[in-house]
């Protein structure tokens, strides 16, 4: 449910588990219930790819990215760069999916570096001769243990970290970075007991269907095709996501038991929109 209104709106994501609850799992199936790439989207991802000599055999790039660099790739690698500047990962992942698995391990500096392209969706790169933007506009999917260990909460296995680690872990995540991922969800190990029932679970292509319903409803609502929820301005937030006085009251007395800053008000309204465009509702 969290990764369709992902995709539905463009939400970029935080699942936080134990090892072996699935994480990557989902991850990978993601990009197979977002929408189709428009004709704009494929043409300037091919460009990408082509200017990186990634293109095979000259085809053109039909289906939505998904790149998964290791937690110990180097900052050029993620964000581009070099001698002669080239797209890094997040330019490489332009309109799909980045998914940063084990996200606190990858270097602080990498993950300061996503600041620019999850707010603009570009990236610049500044050398001493010549300074070059490149497009970066990518869903962000990351996951994370929920401590060192990664059994910290699991009942089936006990955590063997201190308090003082556990913080420390999680201390490698900055504020202005979690206040830019909209969905942060916890995945819970499976219990063996699942995997013996027979029940059938919804095909990707139905909830595809859901998300592409969704996604033309923000595209009439904004007049632009490549235009999500996700990138609403403050402006825009105050025009299409009115609440009523009961949701209002809620929303405000969680604002301030909570202290949430600005941000993430607007994030939750976001949010809010997308799941009604899911459920084809005008009102939130």
């Amino acid at each position: 449910r969290a990764l369709e209104i992902s995709a539905a709106g463009k939400h970029n994501v935080l699942m936080i588990g134990p090892p072996g609850s699935g994480k990557t799992m989902l991850a990978m199936r993601l990009p197979t219930i977002m929408s189709p790439m428009t004709i704009e989207e494929s043409l300037e991802t091919t460009m990408i790819y082509s200017s990186s000599g990634l293109l095979q055999d000259d085809r053109p790039i039909l289906t939505r990215p998904f790149r998964t660099p290791h937690h110990t790739a180097s900052e050029i690698a993620i964000v581009g760069g070099g001698t002669n500047p080239k797209p890094g990962e997040i330019s490489l992942a332009h309109n799909g999916v980045l998914f940063l698995d084990e996200f606190p391990e990858f270097k602080r500096p990498v993950i300061e570096a996503l600041r620019q392209p999850l707010e603009e969706g570009k990236i610049t790169v500044s050398r001493a001769s010549l300074s070059i933007q490149f497009p970066a506009d990518f869903l962000l999917v990351s996951a994370m243990n929920p401590c060192p260990c990664g059994h910290y909460g699991d009942e089936s296995k006990p955590c063997t970290c201190s308090y003082s680690q556990i913080l420390k872990y999680r201390k490698k995540l900055s504020g202005p970075i979690l206040d830019r991922i909209d969905i942060h969800i916890e995945v819970p190990r499976v219990p063996v007991s699942e995997f013996r029932k027979n029940t059938t679970e919804e095909s990707s292509e139905k909830i595809r269907d859901r998300v592409i319903r969704a996604r033309e409803i923000q595209a009439k609502r904004f007049k632009k095709n490549n235009f999500f929820n996700s990138k609403m301005t403050p402006s825009m937030i105050k025009k299409y996501c009115q609440l009523d006085s009961t949701s209002q009251d809620l929303l405000e007395k969680a604002v301030e038991k909570f202290k949430y800053s600005a941000r993430t008000y607007n994030k939750i309204l976001k949010l809010a929109r997308t799941i009604a465009d899911l459920d084809n509702s005008e009102k939130i």
